[in-house]
């Protein structure tokens, strides 16, 4: 089951389908940033996302998923295919650069819904991309 839940999660995330994401999550998920503060409850991720969105067009690929037989954790291997849109705080000048990143999300499931979930993707590669001909 968590193996159809992390599919869905993703499946939702290129759909670009927010509620569809916080459908899949208990109201008090865990949200670890990949360089950044932990975020507790729905409404912080989905402010996180509609931020993500304003700046960050990504569509996800070769997704393989893993799961524990328990169904309690489940991790994601992906590439993140992207374009800069708009300037994000402390980071470089958005001019629509284009990324490819692989990267990674671990979760905690409970009763079928995610509780926690930690996205990884090296930050340096990304700077070097998209600060490539500033």
């Amino acid at each position: 089951m968590s193996h159809a839940i992390i599919s869905a999660y993703f499946a939702a995330f290129n759909a670009g389908d927010t509620d569809a994401m916080l459908d899949l999550m208990f109201e008090d998920v865990a949200h670890h940033v990949n360089e950044g503060k932990i975020r507790r409850g729905k409404a912080l991720f989905a402010e996180f996302n509609a931020h993500m969105t304003r700046c960050y067009r990504e569509n996800l690929t070769d997704l393989v998923v893993f799961a524990s037989e328990d169904g309690s954790r489940a991790a994601a291997e992906f590439v993140v295919n992207g374009t800069y849109l708009a300037t994000d705080d402390g980071l470089p000048e958005a001019r629509g650069q284009q990324y490819v990143l692989p990267a990674g999300s671990f979760f905690s499931l409970d009763e079928g819904k995610i509780t926690r979930v930690t996205t990884y993707y090296n930050l340096a590669d990304w700077l070097a991309q998209v600060s490539r001909d500033a």
